[in-house]
């Protein structure tokens, strides 16, 4: 959420960075929401002047053991006019503050300007990438090994969703603990494990909510309905939301959290996207890294996510891009972000595998996630979050560029500690 201060202060300014991004931020409603609070602020001001007036009054008259009824009357009419006003203040704070959880995030200067993915910026690449010809589809390796079923995912549950058997079952648990592993004790993570159901306060705290609800899936139990609880759409929700409502000393910072979760998501706006495979699923899942630090440490500590995150490609020899997004691509909560790309040769192009994002105070001003300063003020902190890595991708990624002539798939050197006496699977 933006700072109300600094949107009230030049709110033609903060409607112009917003419209980098191709928001348009609407300046007649804030406007019209602005003069009520005005008014109405100034109205309930003065009702409680006069109600402290009022009581003095009261004492005064008491004192000199005059009648007190006639001031007491007025306090009651006093009283009602100032319940009233306060009610319509709460509701109009309210209102106020629904319209400001749905504007999105102000881009750092550095962010390119641009419509959409085309007009992203690279910024590296690592790895040499394997030709495209004569290069499968990780579906169809994973179905032709008889270790990847969609049909009978699809007879469990529905579309998007995947079986996987065996040996490359094992290859997905072996991931997921080598990222781990390296993130905790080479990354210097402390690794959480965290609840894969959400309370809505949690959803909000980290953007999801008002504006992403048809991405959710939502949960009900019985007779009693709605709990308002939610599958994680990410670990990100779970595990940033732990510094909500709460204080940081200086001496605990930087917070550097890595947990793997499955992950949820509707996907209600991809529909026909990638409905072949495990690039986009309905259930996946990824090891998170989250950040919490002051915030003149939030650009480097980005730069630090990201290398971290690159660090397991790098391992796995999985070749790679990082591309910087462009004002139109980034998610609403980021003020910055780095798409990590890796190497798909069926596709014969990169697709992303990570989102590593500056948040800014964007989140921690929802979450109220504060740190006290030396000086012992409470400020904001800013958070940053990004995937190291996405389970599910990294493993399409490793059977598309380890596969073999005879269909079979090398396990990579950094895996084959995970993998027992597994060295290719077949």
């Amino acid at each position: 959420m933006l700072d109300p201060k600094r949107l009230r202060a030049n709110p033609e300014a903060i409607a112009q960075q917003l419209a980098r991004r191709g928001y348009v931020f609407d300046l007649t409603r804030f406007n019209e929401l602005e003069s009520s609070r005005k008014q109405l602020q100034s109205e309930t001001e003065k009702l409680q002047a006069e109600r402290n007036a009022g009581s003095k009054r009261i004492g005064q008259a008491k004192a000199k053991g005059e009648d007190a009824a006639p001031i007491l009357a007025d306090m009651e009419l006093i009283k009602d006019k100032l319940a009233g006003n306060e009610q319509k203040l709460a509701a109009l704070q309210a209102e106020f503050e629904d319209f400001l959880l749905r504007v999105p995030n102000i881009p750092q200067e550095s962010v390119p300007e641009g419509r959409d993915e085309n007009d992203n910026v690279e910024v590296r690449r690592w790895g040499t990438p394997r030709p495209a010809e004569g290069a499968k589809d990780h579906a169809d390796l994973g179905e032709a090994l008889g270790l990847m079923d969609f049909a009978a995912a699809a007879k469990l549950t529905g579309a998007r969703f995947t079986v996987l058997k065996g040996q490359l079952a094992r290859l997905h648990r072996a991931l997921t603990q080598f990222m781990l592993d390296v993130h905790t004790q080479e990354h210097g993570y402390e690794e959480l494990y965290v609840p894969y159901i959400v309370n809505s306060a949690s959803l909000r705290g980290t953007g999801q909510l008002p504006k992403f609800g048809d991405d959710l899936f939502t949960l009900s139990a019985g007779d009693e309905g709605s709990l308002g609880w939610s599958l994680i759409p990410t670990a990100e929700v779970p595990v940033t939301n732990l510094l909500r409502d709460e204080i940081q000393s200086a001496e605990s910072l930087p917070r550097k959290w890595v947990a793997h979760t499955p992950c949820f998501r509707a996907e209600a706006g991809a529909a026909g996207r990638d409905t072949k495979g495990m690039i986009r699923q309905h259930q996946f899942e990824k090891v998170e890294l989250v950040h919490a630090v002051t915030p003149e440490r939030s650009n480097e500590a980005l730069e630090e996510l990201t290398g971290h995150a690159e660090k397991i490609l790098q391992k796995l020899g999985l070749p790679y891009r990082v591309v910087v997004l462009c004002t139109g691509d980034m998610g609403a909560n980021a003020a910055m972000t780095y798409d990590i790309e890796v190497w798909l040769p069926s596709q014969n192009r990169y697709r992303e595998i990570s989102s590593c994002s500056n948040f800014e105070d964007f989140q921690a001003r929802r979450m109220l996630a504060r740190y006290r300063t030396a000086a012992g003020k409470n400020e904001l902190l800013h958070t940053l979050n990004g995937s190291g890595l996405a389970v599910g991708r990294t493993l399409v990624a490793i059977l598309e560029n380890y596969q073999q002539a005879d269909g079979s798939i090398s396990v990579p050197e950094a895996l084959k500690p995970y993998m027992g006496p597994i060295t290719a699977i077949r």
